[in-house]
């Protein structure tokens, strides 16, 4: 379990170029915001979080079924996880952000993901060096 990510992972990875390729820019894991959002847009108030589909507990192919061994220990940890998840998101929106789930099993149709992307956040800004 050493070697399991919280961040940098490949489904981030994926989403963060797809958010790039569309022009749009992002800072990454916020600590001081509740849940440390994967992406964030400050200036948009929006928060985007890249949940692996075990480890939150989503019940897609991706995540397979529920561990068999130990499940006195697993079951409580992925219901912690999403109860976690589900006050961290509330959190930010009750401090007026608004907040995009990604799960894992998403990320690999890039046409939809980049769909949701540009439906949550509207339009990229341009910048100034942009003829």
């Amino acid at each position: 379990m050493s070697r399991i990510r919280s961040s940098h992972t490949k489904p981030e990875l994926a989403v963060r170029r797809v958010l790039h390729g569309l022009g749009y820019r992002f800072r990454l894991h916020a600590k001081d915001l509740r849940g440390t959002p994967d992406i964030v847009f400050r200036g948009r108030q929006a928060a985007i979080f890249v949940h692996g589909c075990f480890w939150h507990g989503h019940g897609c192919r991706v995540a397979g079924k529920p561990p068999q061994s130990n499940i006195s220990y697993w079951v409580p940890k992925i219901d912690r996880n999403r109860a976690r998840d589900g006050a961290a998101q509330a959190e930010l929106e009750a401090d007026g952000w608004r907040v995009l789930v990604l799960w894992e099993c998403e990320v690999d149709d890039v046409g939809s993901v980049s769909r949701r992307l540009r439906e949550f956040l509207g339009p990229p800004r341009l910048s100034s060096t942009q003829p």
